[in-house]
């Protein structure tokens, strides 16, 4: 793992949703975030379980073609300043626990494993319009 600057950001679906979608709300706070950030020689930290809510949301809400969805995703995966964290069996029960705990929250599975990622590598900003990130004590950058 490389080593965590002021500049890296957490990126949630909403906010690769943003990113690729230009009919989104945020659409332009989004793009001009990832280019900040990216100029700052930043790194924008995202993972699998994010990845896999991203391909539903791409190709069914969003209804962007699946072409362009994967070519998106794709460049997710293989670009240097994005960091693409896999959960292990480890990272997913933590994450199991905290939705187990906090029932009092409408926080999904990808949330929590967000929230655990973000805790553990010291990161406080995400790029999302998801409130369950300030909920959860984090800054949310899209809104």
């Amino acid at each position: 793992m490389s080593e965590i600057k002021k500049s890296d950001i957490f990126v949630d679906t909403a906010g690769w949703g943003c990113l690729i979608d230009k009919h989104q709300p945020f659409h332009q706070l989004a793009t001009q975030i990832y280019f900040e950030v990216k100029q700052q020689h930043g790194q924008f930290i995202t993972t699998n379980y994010v990845i896999t809510e991203l391909v539903a949301l791409c190709i069914s809400r969003l209804n962007i073609s699946r072409s362009t969805s994967l070519e998106f995703i794709s460049s997710i995966k293989s670009t240097s300043h994005i960091q693409v964290i896999h959960l292990d069996k480890s990272l997913d029960e933590l994450a199991w626990q905290l939705l187990l705990n906090r029932t009092d929250k409408n926080w999904s599975l990808v949330d929590c494993s967000s929230f655990i990622v973000m805790q553990q590598h010291k990161l406080i900003k995400s790029l999302t319009t998801d409130h369950h990130f300030e909920q959860a004590g984090f800054i949310q950058l899209l809104k």
